[in-house]
């Protein structure tokens, strides 16, 4: 550990290589955690079948490319793919837990995720699966840092997509009508907006959000059955750190995570990048809950 911190003081390409590559699988995050902005914005729902829809995303771009579409094509597939299935499950089952107890809509999305593991794990296998987007590679100084055009496409894509999301909220006619049920409810029903269509296509725009971000993840990472858990983690961490509702904050949050857990993965070793983040996420909670502590004493 010493002496991979010791390069990494030495050398700073090497230290500007791991921080930018971690910044631009840090947007990844990002889309992810948008979704689960807007589920728990929205819906009062803490998503914890989120990575498993991110899973799912990675797992339709790699059949379409298996079927001979080109990898770029499996993005919009992706996206359009699982919204499909978000509206389904919503259908199915999210439906009975809006407006319940928090705790219901743990269990029932933890069951969720369970259930897809078993299903992804029972029809592709626990193989690891990547897809090759045939982006190159872009160079700088003099080869020293190497950033995949995949990771820049993912960069690009989360703010095209944070500031699409932006703008959706606050001019189409459904995007408001999202953010009037997310303030209140009742008084949107009163006003005539169907609440549950509302939520049907709340947690559908987060499934296809998952599904374009899966498709990102299996050209420049890898996927497997069992991923699913740590890209819930990191999505309810950015959600955290960055509060519900602030895109510009979902943004930032992710980029930092990402940079934090590629610099521990090269720190620490690869082997203890997760256990980083499992980690990150008991000093995040901890530093809410103090927050809180704090600002309630405040008040009285």
């Amino acid at each position: 550990m010493l002496d991979n911190l010791s390069l990494f003081v030495q050398y700073p390409p090497l230290a500007f290589d791991v921080v930018l590559n971690g910044l631009l699988i840090g947007a990844i995050f990002a889309l992810a955690a948008y979704g689960m902005a807007l589920v728990w914005g929205v819906l009062n729902i803490v998503n914890v079948v989120q990575g498993e829809l991110v899973v799912l995303g990675g797992y339709v771009t790699f059949v379409a490319v298996q079927w001979g579409m080109p990898p770029l094509l499996g993005l919009p597939l992706s996206a359009a793919a699982m919204f499909c299935v978000g509206w389904l499950i919503y259908r199915a089952v999210i439906f009975r837990v809006v407006d319940r107890d928090i705790f219901i809509s743990i269990l029932a999305t933890f069951g969720l995720s369970i259930l897809i593991q078993q299903l992804a794990n029972a029809l592709f296998g626990s193989d690891v699966r990547t897809v090759d987007a045939d982006l190159g590679s872009v160079h700088l100084f003099d080869g020293m840092v190497t950033l995949a055009g995949i990771k820049l496409l993912a960069f690009a894509l989360a703010l095209g997509a944070g500031g699409a999301l932006w703008f959706f909220l606050r001019k189409a006619r459904l995007g408001q009508a999202i953010r009037a049920t997310a303030q209140d409810p009742r008084a949107a029903r009163i006003l005539g907006i169907d609440t549950d269509r509302v939520f049907a296509m709340t947690y559908a725009l987060n499934a296809a959000l998952c599904g374009a971000a899966g498709s990102l993840a299996v050209m420049a990472w890898t996927i497997h059955p069992y991923l699913g858990l740590p890209y819930t983690v990191r999505s309810f961490m950015v959600v955290v750190v960055a509060g519900v509702g602030n895109v510009a904050g979902v943004i930032a949050a992710g980029l930092g995570l990402g940079a934090l857990e590629n610099v521990a993965g090269f720190v620490f070793g690869v082997e203890f990048q997760i256990a980083f983040v499992f980690a990150l996420m008991v000093i995040i909670l901890v530093w809410r809950n103090a927050m809180a502590t704090r600002k309630r004493s405040h008040l009285e």
